[in-house]
Parts: structure tokens; C-alpha cells; sequence
């Protein structure tokens, strides 16, 4: 494997890992919420 090769490797393994811990800890909305967040969009 050639140098480019394996740090693309690398590269993508690591985007991999941060996408997965923001995935985890991404914010979690009650229904409640959502309901004003669409509202507040809404109204503008």
C-alpha cells in the first residue's frame, strides 16, 4: 500500500469515528420541543 493510500486510510477511519460520536451525542428534542421549534419556523 502506498503512503497516500494508508493515510486516506487513516483519514477516513478517523472521520468515521468522530461522525459516530456526534451521532451519539447529538441532541435529543421531546415532542414538545420539535412542536415549537416548527412554530418558531414558522412564524419567522
Amino acid at each position: 500500500m502506498s503512503k497516500k493510500q494508508e493515510s486516506k486510510n487513516h483519514k477516513d477511519e478517523a472521520d468515521k469515528l468522530v461522525k459516530n460520536i456526534k451521532r451519539q451525542t447529538r441532541r435529543k428534542f421531546s415532542a414538545e420541543e420539535k412542536i415549537r421549534i416548527v412554530l418558531a419556523g414558522m412564524r419567522g
